[in-house]
């Protein structure tokens, strides 16, 4: 297949294409760059010297209409609702790595990402991409929304109990950290070395564009879900999400019950791993890999369940799940190109 890549000098498009590279049904990548275009893509990123001779393209929609079979938008928010709608009746397929296609309530949109959203026939047409819960919707997908970072992590980390009606409603916290990457290549203050470093830092308090995602997606497990609390802390490392999940339980359920349910739940998802009972993933032990880590442990004294999930945010948190929905609404295998063993120390 030949694919293109738009946004590839950011920190997805580069993941993207060092998965890209090696997946057996990829005849070709284009890469394509409206800042960087007619540069060598080493130029950019000289740790693929000698293995990459690409050159950015600029974005010609003309051009990729007849020349590409599936598209990734790694892009900031606002540019897939500018691409999106000029390729929705070719024959291109998209993956959109932003936050743009996600949101179904334009209204949503507009509030919590403070910009105008895409038009809503395009919406309606995007699937959410988050295979463990929507697989069967993404095959027949033309147009993917992938999810986000934070919640991907969140929701696989809540699905089964939110689905299994284990938790009250109304009692969900979350307090999620993520390493700097998550917050893209551009330089800033708040991300520069000396403020990160030897730091911890909550941001964007009950105002994190992420909250309506998560919550939608779990009404769609349970539509009595309500409002949840969602913390978001910036740490000092490169890769990885942790969201520790705290909520009180409906009514008593031991550690081995819940434990089992988990590995029910998601017996037929080859990328999440419910750790042993009293095994707690750490974010090193999913590094630069596709995997979604899950502990769980119920609190007897207080009738509350803790869920620890960890990804990289790199991966399943965006470039590693773009291609596990590539490989699904083309029919390949969910793991081809992934099956990547984490990185490790």
């Amino acid at each position: 297949m030949k694919v293109g890549i738009i946004g590839a000098t950011g920190y997805g498009g580069a993941e993207l294409y060092r998965i890209l590279l090696n997946h057996p049904k990829v005849e070709n990548c284009i890469l394509y760059s409206s800042s960087e275009a007619n540069t060598l893509y080493t130029d950019s990123f000289p740790h693929l010297s000698e293995i990459s001779n690409h050159v950015l393209q600029g974005i010609d929609i003309e051009e990729i209409k007849k020349n590409i079979d599936v598209l990734f938008l790694a892009t900031p928010a606002g540019v897939s609702a500018e691409i999106t709608p000029k390729l929705i009746n070719s024959n291109v397929k998209i993956i959109d790595l932003s936050g743009d296609l996600r949101i179904k309530n334009r209204a949503d949109y507009e509030k919590w990402y403070k910009r105008e959203a895409v038009e809503q026939p395009v919406l309606d047409e995007a699937i959410y991409g988050l295979p463990e819960l929507n697989r069967e919707e993404i095959k027949k997908a033309k147009l993917i929304a992938n999810p986000g970072c934070f919640p991907t992590a969140t929701i696989l980390g809540l699905a089964p109990i939110v689905q299994g009606n284990i938790i009250k409603e109304s009692s969900i916290i979350v307090d999620a950290k993520s390493g700097v990457s998550g917050a893209g290549r551009g330089s800033s203050r708040a991300t520069s070395y000396s403020e990160i470093n030897e730091n911890m830092k909550i941001y964007k308090v009950h105002e994190h564009q992420h909250v309506p995602e998560i919550e939608q997606a779990l009404k769609r497990l349970n539509e009595s879900v309500e409002a949840i609390s969602f913390s978001t802390h910036l740490i000092p490392m490169t890769r990885g999400i942790m969201s520790t999940i705290y909520a009180d339980l409906k009514r008593d359920i031991t550690d081995e019950e819940l434990h089992e349910f988990y590995k029910q739940f998601y017996k037929e998802s080859p990328f999440v791993r419910v750790r042993p009972l009293n095994q707690y993933p750490a974010t090193k032990e999913v590094y630069g890999s596709n995997f979604c880590d899950i502990a769980v442990k119920v609190d007897e004294r207080t009738k509350r369940v803790t869920i620890v999930s960890v990804i990289d945010n790199l991966m399943k948190g965006a470039a590693g799940q773009a291609v596990q929905n590539f490989n699904i609404i083309n029919g390949f295998e969910e793991n081809t190109g992934l099956y990547l063993a984490p990185l490790f120390p």
